[in-house]
C-alpha cells in the first residue's frame, strides 16, 4: 500500500544495509569534524533524525566508510555525476525480510499476500529489518545502491506485484510502488558560478544555499545565498520543500564544497530535480573568481 507518509517530496525511510549508498552521513557532532572528510564518496545511509547507521545488518565495510575523518584543512571536495546522471530511472520499494532457514514463515506470507493482505501491514509484523518501523519502506533509489540480488529483483519488477529475493541477509518480499526520472547531481566549478552570479536574471531563476554556520557566514558570504545551517538539519531540514522549490536549480554552497556535498546528495532523496554543488566551497570562489571575498 502505498501510504502519504512514504510520498515525496519528504521522504524518511527507516534505512536498511540493503542500500549501499544513499543519504550522505551528517556528521554534526562539532564544526571542526565538518572540515576533516577528505573524500565523501561513497556515501553510506543513515536514519535522518541522528544521521547515524542503526541497522544491525550493516557490514564492517559499511561502517568503515561512514564518517572518513582524514584532516584536509584546505581541500575541496569534488566528484562525478556518474550514476547520478539525469534521465536515470529510480523506483519506491517497499520490502519485508525473513530469515534465510524460515521457510515456513515465508511461504505464509507470499499466500497471505497473494489472498490481499498488504505487505506494509506483513512488515510491520514480521519482517526482521530495521525498516518494519515505516512498513517496510526503504524509499527512493537508484541502480547501485542496493546489493546486487536485491537490485536486480526489484528494478526488473511489475508495478505493484510482490515478488521474491534472495540475498545474504535472507528471504524478501518486495514490491515496487511507483517510479520516476532520476534527478541530476554536479559539480560546478568556482569560475562557471561566478559568470553566472554576474547575471541578474540567475539570481532570480536559481536557488541558492549556504550551509554554513552564522559565524561563518558572517565572515565571508556572497549575495542571493539562503542560510540553512548543517547543525540546524533538524530544524529545516523536514519543512525543505516548503521553503525551497524542488523543480528549481539548486546551488549548495559551503566552505570548501564537503558539507554542500553531503546536502546535495541529501537534496537529491527529497525530490530536488537539478542540485549543483559550488565545488571547493567559498574559500574556492575566493581565491579563483573574486579576490574580494575574505579567506578564512
Amino acid at each position: 500500500m502505498l501510504r502519504a507518509c512514504h510520498l515525496p517530496p519528504i521522504a524518511t525511510p527507516a534505512l536498511c544495509a540493503l542500500r549501499l549508498s544513499l543519504i550522505p552521513s551528517l556528521h554534526l557532532s562539532s564544526p571542526s569534524n565538518l572540515h576533516k572528510a577528505s573524500t565523501l564518496a561513497p556515501f553510506q545511509t543513515s536514519v535522518i533524525q541522528t544521521f547515524i547507521p542503526t541497522s544491525p545488518y550493516l557490514s564492517p565495510w559499511s561502517l568503515k566508510r561512514v564518517f572518513p575523518m582524514h584532516p584536509c584543512p584546505k581541500g575541496a571536495a569534488s566528484f562525478s555525476a556518474g550514476s547520478n546522471s539525469e534521465g536515470s530511472r529510480e523506483i519506491l520499494v517497499q520490502h519485508l525480510l525473513v530469515k534465510e532457514d524460515d521457510q515456513k514463515l515465508l511461504l505464509d506470507l507470499q499466500q497471505r499476500v497473494s489472498g490481499g493482505e498488504d505487505l506494509s501491514d506483513l512488515a510491520v509484523e514480521h519482517s526482521i529489518c530495521p525498516s518494519k518501523e515505516e512498513g517496510g519502506m526503504l524509499g527512493w533509489v537508484r541502480k547501485g545502491q542496493m546489493v546486487p540480488e536485491f537490485e536486480e529483483a526489484a528494478f526488473n519488477a511489475p508495478l505493484n506485484k510482490v515478488v521474491r529475493c534472495k540475498t545474504k541477509f535472507g528471504w524478501h518480499l518486495l514490491q515496487v510502488l511507483s517510479e520516476r526520472e532520476g534527478s541530476l547531481l554536479q559539480d560546478i566549478q568556482t569560475e562557471e558560478f561566478h559568470a553566472k552570479m554576474q547575471d541578474p536574471n540567475f539570481l532570480e531563476e536559481a536557488q541558492l544555499i549556504d550551509v554554513r554556520e552564522p559565524d561563518e557566514v558572517a565572515r565571508a558570504s556572497l549575495p542571493g545565498f539562503q542560510v540553512f545551517p548543517l547543525q540546524q538539519f533538524g530544524i529545516w531540514g523536514p519543512e525543505i520543500t516548503t521553503k525551497l522549490d524542488p523543480q528549481k536549480d539548486t546551488y549548495v554552497m559551503c566552505h570548501h564544497g564537503m558539507r554542500s556535498l553531503q546536502v546535495a546528495k541529501w537534496l537529491q532523496t527529497q525530490g530536488f530535480k537539478r542540485i549543483f554543488n559550488v565545488s571547493g566551497g567559498i574559500h574556492a570562489y575566493a581565491v579563483k573568481a573574486d579576490q574580494s571575498i575574505p579567506t578564512y
